[in-house]
């Protein structure tokens, strides 16, 4: 573990190599769990924002999941996140005409219908973020499901941090970013 700012970020991240493998997986992350993504407070305004135009984009069990529990939840435990259809994959999930499953939200930003590409937790996976009274932990979030992106990021040679650049950037910034490419030089 190393710590930059008010983040304590896990090596694995550093040191573990991953890439997203579709083809593989069929977007398992985004079906199989007990729980829909995690959604962050400021979050709830733009899932509520963007649904009217994310609506077109989203298969018939989705919508009735999302009108019957709202555009997020929260669990037993206080957190936010997505609703699920019939407690299985997230409310916000299409599949193609190959069963793999994509982003409804990420489909009508693509298509230029809104601004949002979906939950930082979504584009942050497979690095968690569990907020604490004084810091934030940066975490890998290690699920078998996920063996074929890994079995890819080792023949990429492309370690986490590096698959989600774009993500650890947009929730915490260049500078922050930076240090972790430094820190990863280091090891």
């Amino acid at each position: 573990m190393f710590q930059i700012g008010k983040t304590i970020v896990s090596e694995d991240i550093l040191t573990k190599d991953f890439v997203c493998n579709l083809n593989a997986c069929k977007g398992a992350c985004c079906v199989a769990g007990e729980a829909g993504a995690p959604v962050e407070p400021e979050e709830v305004e733009l899932l509520k924002d963007v649904y009217s135009k994310v609506k077109p984009f989203l298969r018939k069990e989705g919508i009735e999941s999302i009108e019957e529990q709202g555009t997020y939840i929260t669990n037993d435990f206080g957190e936010l996140e997505t609703p699920l259809v019939n407690g299985a994959e997230c409310a916000y999930v299409t599949f193609d005409d190959r069963g793999t499953a994509l982003c409804g939200i990420e489909a009508a930003y693509r298509a230029g219908e809104i601004s949002w590409k979906k939950p930082i937790s979504c584009e942050l996976y497979p690095v968690r973020v569990q907020k604490y009274s004084e810091f934030s932990a940066v975490n890998y979030h290690r699920w078998p499901i996920c063996d074929d992106a890994c079995s890819l990021g080792k023949e990429l040679q492309t370690p986490i941090y590096k698959f989600v650049k774009e993500a650890l950037i947009k929730k915490f910034g260049e500078d922050w970013y930076e240090e972790v490419e430094k820190t990863a030089l280091q090891l």
